[in-house]
């Protein structure tokens, strides 16, 4: 599932080439009105737009589908496929016959403009018309990525987890006897696991620490510090947040351990696609990597030529009690505005979100972690090793996510842009640096909100 990851994006049309940004269509008034008065009992047709296209991803929506309809056989879902988010709310502010009622996300980063355009409905009325706890439904932090100021436009729809892959053989080999659980243990275990040619050129790297590589976004590492991005006042507060100061250091301390920013890009340069038989954790050119819980799956089927293993990401050395945690965020659902038939839709979201048998069948097909507390504790879930890490990753209460914005992940863009430069040695004054990227992001959610 491609959500917010950099994976099998679906690709945009022609059609829509030229549509306005989504940080544009926040601001745009009047999202298509439709109506909450229909019967849900009535035969209806709903229209479900989703990001799924590879064939077993779309088998398992189908597969979802035709559950639902049995249990509400006067209700038929047809479903599309490969839809990204600009066109999702292109349709939804034209409106008609043919725009979605059901519409999925596979990012997160854009649930404040779903919730702040109206473009999405709320679905706290539908909750408890329906007398459902959230709180005891979904995990809090799933909850928190799901929503934005107060307004639950969306629902979590399955989940995805970051944590370390690591190579059995190589530990082994370098003396290793368990997967780092703190800063310092990672830094360390990179330099013994780090092979060089006689040339002194790298064989393998311990662990590739630059940003642009694969899933490497400087939020999912981040995230090991839970810092808080944003005040009460909405304010972007990263110059002073302590742990961004101690979140570059530690990246930097990574890269000067393993031969330095330079050297290290060159390696990079030589790897694989991410999603080829290239990948460099694949080849054994890593033999530490941030991924997400699908990549146990495509290592199963690749068959690599050792043994690997999944534990979480590191932790802070003074947090030594919060090992365990890492980065969530998932695909949310939700309940079009201009929906002419809004009480049939949500019970389709609510099916989809809610029912445990039906989270755990989609969790398992996917290969990704389930989005309820109940479907989290299923002995139906898939049971191997290197899947199960992942799991309990999503239920660690210290795992965290992206806070929601007004202009969606434009705040995450220009942190990587800035992580980017500071990995590079281009910022030269780290505080002056987070100072000018506190005011960029307050500008843009400014400029977002007029």
């Amino acid at each position: 599932m491609p959500r917010t990851r950099r994976r099998r994006r679906p690709l945009l049309s022609l059609a829509v080439a030229g549509l306005l940004p989504l940080s544009a269509l926040a601001g745009c008034a009047n999202p298509g009105h439709g109506s909450a008065d229909d019967d849900p009992t009535r035969p209806v047709t709903l229209r479900l737009w989703h990001g799924w296209s590879e064939k077993n991803e779309v088998k398992a929506v189908d597969e979802a589908i035709a559950r639902f309809e049995r249990r509400h056989p006067n209700i038929t879902v047809k479903s599309t496929g490969n839809v990204t988010d600009a066109t999702v709310n292109q349709a939804l502010r034209a409106g008609g016959d043919e725009a979605p009622d059901v519409v999925s996300s596979f990012t997160t980063n854009n649930v404040g403009q779903y919730c702040s355009s109206g473009m999405w409905v709320d679905l706290d009325p539908f909750l408890r018309r329906s007398g459902l706890d959230k709180d005891a439904v979904f995990p809090r932090t799933l909850l928190d990525y799901s929503a934005y100021r107060g307004t639950q436009c969306a629902l979590p729809l399955l989940a995805d987890a970051y944590g370390l892959y690591y190579d059995k053989d190589a530990f082994e080999r370098a003396g290793i006897t368990r997967p780092p659980r703190t800063m310092s243990e990672f830094r360390d275990a990179a330099v013994r696991l780090t092979e060089r040619g006689p040339d002194g050129s790298y064989r393998r790297v311990g662990f590739m620490p630059d940003f642009r590589l694969y899933q490497n976004s400087p939020d999912r590492f981040f995230g090991q510090w839970n810092p808080r991005y944003f005040d009460d006042a909405g304010k972007s507060r990263l110059a002073r947040e302590p742990a961004a100061r101690e979140f570059f250091a530690t990246q930097r301390e990574l890269i000067d351990a393993q031969g330095g920013y330079g050297p290290l890009e060159t390696f990079r340069t030589t790897f694989g696609d991410e999603m080829s038989s290239q990948n460099a954790f694949l080849t054994g050119k890593l033999a530490m990597h941030l991924d997400g819980e699908w990549r146990g799956l495509m290592l199963d089927k690749a068959k690599p030529s050792f043994r690997w293993g999944t534990a979480p990401l590191p932790v802070p050395d003074d947090r030594p009690e919060t090992y365990g945690r890492g980065y969530l965020t998932g695909t949310v659902v939700g309940v079009a505005h201009s929906s002419r038939h809004q009480n049939a839709a949500w019970e389709l979201v609510k099916f989809l979100t809610t029912d445990t048998d039906q989270v755990v069948a989609f969790a398992n097909a996917l290969h990704n972690v389930p989005s309820t507390k109940a479907a989290l504790a299923s002995p139906r879930l898939g049971a191997d090793p290197g899947f199960r890490t992942f799991l309990d990753i999503a239920r660690n209460p210290h795992s965290a996510g992206m806070p929601p914005s007004v202009n969606g992940g434009q705040y995450i863009t220009a942190l990587q842009d800035f992580a980017y430069e500071v990995e590079a040695g281009k910022v030269p004054d780290l505080g002056r640096g987070l100072r000018a990227l506190d005011r960029q992001i307050d500008d843009d959610n400014l400029q977002s909100e007029n």
